[in-house]
């Protein structure tokens, strides 16, 4: 019972992250992933997000949680705060000691890492929709729905030897439901809210072009760099004209220090037929001014700027020799 039941029981460890004008969901969830690795030696991890964003960490070692923000406590009061805090440090200890005492009855074997997520979504419409999931080993293991556990196809029998366990108490599902269905989408608005002006900000992205390795000879590998911008979501392509360069290739999202975003697109071509290409940078911030970077036209400013260094370099070398004469 207490398997189950203690990774619903994270519901209530406050997090969150931002929500735009786009039209997805906006989603508050609690991820927690616990490693076993022997009877012995447990890692326990937990965060909470408001869509990509971290805004709450949990340290493992004190029992306590870490506001990534100013806002990160939405409108809840600091009593209500202090609760679910308090609750979330019993059931870090509890999940660990009982999945401890219980491995052999669950059909474990040591090392086994379980994970966790459970949140709810605010949709454009204004309906807010709860989920619950739980994996082993990555693979999908158990999930909350219509006030019931849910075994997955994955979790095999031990899945369905947990939802069994957990039948009988009624009570646990309706302190879940409330938790899903009440606690957090209410956490979830007063977040939004009291994030307001950090979560809409606009920053501007910047953009430039350079080359990588050579794929091989007689190619060019385009890279488009693109820095500096939030939020998160953004469009980059390499184009010729208007014509879409379909063998783009777009890296992962990497955060910045100060909380913006880095991307790069990549276009491995011939070398005769780099002349033409552009790379496109679409994002909100830009207020539909797209950024257009043409490779031949980078590259020569490039080359006049170093020109110019050069030329002064040169200009300011001889002017000091002429004045060192003359003196």
């Amino acid at each position: 019972m207490l398997l189950l039941l203690l990774v619903l029981l994270a519901v209530l460890f406050p997090g969150a992250s931002s929500c735009s004008a786009s039209q997805r969901p906006t989603s508050f969830y609690i991820i927690q992933i616990t490693s076993f690795a022997n009877s012995t030696w447990t890692r326990y991890r937990g965060s909470g997000w408001l869509d990509d964003l971290q805004i709450h960490g949990w340290n493992s070692d004190t029992g306590t949680a870490i506001f990534l923000k100013p806002w990160s406590k939405g409108n809840f009061s600091d009593a209500e705060i202090t609760d679910l805090v308090e609750l979330f440090r019993v059931y870090d200890f509890s999940f660990i000691r009982e999945m401890q005492a219980h491995v052999s009855e669950f059909q474990l074997e040591y090392p086994f890492e379980i994970q966790g997520i459970a949140g709810c979504e605010l949709h454009s419409g204004g309906a807010i929709l709860s989920f619950l999931r739980g994996a082993l080993g990555g693979q999908d293991f158990v999930s909350f729905r219509n006030s019931s556990c849910v075994p997955a196809p994955e979790g095999g029998s031990r899945a369905q030897l947990v939802c069994t366990l957990l039948r009988p108490y009624g009570d646990i599902f309706q302190i879940v439901e409330k938790l899903l269905y009440e606690t957090c989408p209410r956490y979830l608005l007063g977040v939004l809210e009291a994030g307001k002006a950090d979560l809409q900000r606009q920053v501007k992205p910047k953009a430039w072009l350079s080359s990588g390795s050579s794929p091989g000879p007689g190619r060019l590998l385009l890279v488009c760099h693109v820095s500096g911008f939030y939020p998160k979501p953004m469009w980059v392509m390499w184009m010729r004209g208007e014509q879409e360069q379909q063998d783009t290739q777009r890296g992962d999202f990497l955060p910045n220090a100060d909380g913006t975003w880095y991307l790069q697109a990549t276009l491995d071509v011939a070398a005769g037929e780099a002349a033409g290409l552009a790379c496109r940078v679409k994002h909100s911030s830009l207020g539909g001014q797209d950024l257009i970077l043409y490779w031949g036209r980078s590259i020569s400013i490039v080359v006049i700027i170093l020109a110019v260094i050069v030329l002064c370099l040169i200009i300011s070398s001889g002017l000091v020799l002429w004045f060192l004469r003359r003196w």
